[in-house]
């Protein structure tokens, strides 16, 4: 999909956060209170990146998670921007930007992947 498709697509919230890196405020987003059952998709490409089974309340104003449903889901880099190392997290499909990943996550990975609410969509599931 090209640039001026996707901006068509998507909010103009979420194409700054998926394509050009932005972080939404804490505590703004949508999907931040969510707690049924599902799959939290990427915003850009449908790709099937979180199950409402790993996610939990960090207390940091993002929903957080703290595993990825699986190798296919999200890539990792290192972001040095700001002043500091983090790791970003990104769709491994379209390769759009969701947040980043710490580590001092709960068990049983000790990951805490804090996303952003406007790079994803919650598709609930039918059970």
């Amino acid at each position: 999909m090209n640039n001026e498709d996707l901006k068509n697509k998507i909010s103009e919230a979420s194409y700054v956060v998926t394509q050009q890196h932005g972080t939404e405020a804490p505590f703004s987003g949508e999907l931040l209170d969510i707690k049924e059952d599902g799959i939290f998709i990427c915003i850009c490409c449908g790709n099937e990146l979180f199950s409402s089974e790993t996610k939990y309340d960090s207390g940091t104003g993002w929903p957080s998670f703290w595993d990825a449903i699986g190798s296919s889901a999200v890539g990792l880099k290192i972001d040095t921007s700001h002043g500091m190392s983090r790791t970003e997290v990104h769709c491994q499909k379209c390769n759009a930007h969701l947040g980043h990943v710490f580590p001092d996550g709960p068990k049983p990975t000790g990951k805490r992947y804090c996303m952003n609410s406007v790079a994803m969509s919650f598709k609930k599931s039918n059970t």
